[in-house]
């Protein structure tokens, strides 16, 4: 008779870091019931762990408290990144709180469930509108650090008003597509077109929609920079991972550059982007007299 060999155990895949919860990531859908990780869910993984890397950094470098520190993800989603945090950072920790802000009802009550069911007790999660996070009695009144990932259009300027409104001393974002600032440059298209050849950088719709992109996270950055912020942008992972890669760091230094914001203002009128500036950047664009830089 043939003797049945024991069922091989599954290697354990290089993305997931020692000490990673595998009960996490399998209840996020990250990793399958047998501990495999598909493409998709591969190049996921490496972004989030990547980022959470960048974050534990700024964490560290916060002044320590007994409370510890506080940390909102703004536009959390699914929360792959918040339960990935709470793993990598803050249940070593023993301190500190982090809160998961999201729109959709059905997200926030999945998210609740499941850090109950973990025993994350130092996570919350509120369902709440931009707007309602920035007023919201139910959220610290400072937070320290802000992080976005992947946040859609004008969900990434939602989490630098809300880190502004909670005098947050970092903020780690990863801007999404972005449709706002390219659709103004095609209601003005044929007006450049006549006035400059630099407006042959975004002639072609193609190249509209990536000047828009561009444009919005310069204007962010100049912001974030007008506001008191020093700003470092870099790549978040390699661009055969993600084409959603940009990665913005802010750290609070207090030093408002007033030339960050006279450029950005120059910026906005070169393009002719005042409606969307002084919506999104409203604080530049107040008349208070501040120290120049």
């Amino acid at each position: 008779m043939k003797a049945t060999s024991a069922p091989r155990a599954t290697a354990r895949p290089a993305e997931i870091q020692p000490g990673q919860s595998i009960e996490l990531l399998q209840h996020l859908h990250i990793l399958t019931r047998d501990g495999r990780l598909n493409q998709d869910s591969r190049r996921k993984l490496k972004q989030v762990n990547h980022l959470v890397q960048f974050i534990e950094t700024l964490l560290r470098e916060l002044p320590q408290t007994p409370e510890g520190p506080t940390l909102a993800d703004h536009g959390a989603g699914k929360s792959y990144l918040g339960f990935i945090l709470y793993d990598w950072c803050f249940k070593a920790l023993g301190r500190g709180m982090l809160w998961g802000i999201e729109t959709r009802a059905d997200l926030v009550e999945r998210s609740q469930q499941l850090a109950q069911r973990l025993g994350f007790e130092r996570m919350r999660f509120a369902h709440m509108s931009a707007a309602e996070s920035i007023v919201s009695q139910a959220l610290p009144e400072r937070i320290d650090l802000v992080t976005a990932l992947h946040a859609c259009d004008t969900a990434t300027d939602d989490a630098i008003g809300f880190g502004l409104s909670k005098q947050a001393r970092g903020m780690v974002l990863v801007p999404c597509c972005q449709a706002e600032a390219a659709s103004l440059l095609r209601q003005h298209k044929a007006l450049f077109l006549s006035q400059t050849p630099l407006a042959e950088l975004w002639r072609h719709p193609l190249h509209t929609r990536e000047m828009g992109s561009q444009l919005t996270n310069v204007m962010r950055c100049l912001y974030l920079e007008s506001q008191g912020y020093k700003v470092t942008v870099t790549e978040l992972v390699g661009w055969e991972h993600s084409l959603k890669n940009e990665l913005i760091l802010a750290q609070y230094t207090g030093h408002k550059k007033h030339s960050a914001r006279e450029r950005l203002r120059a910026l906005v009128e070169q393009f002719g982007l005042q409606t969307l500036a002084q919506q999104r950047y409203s604080l530049a664009w107040a008349s208070v007299s501040e120290p120049q830089a």
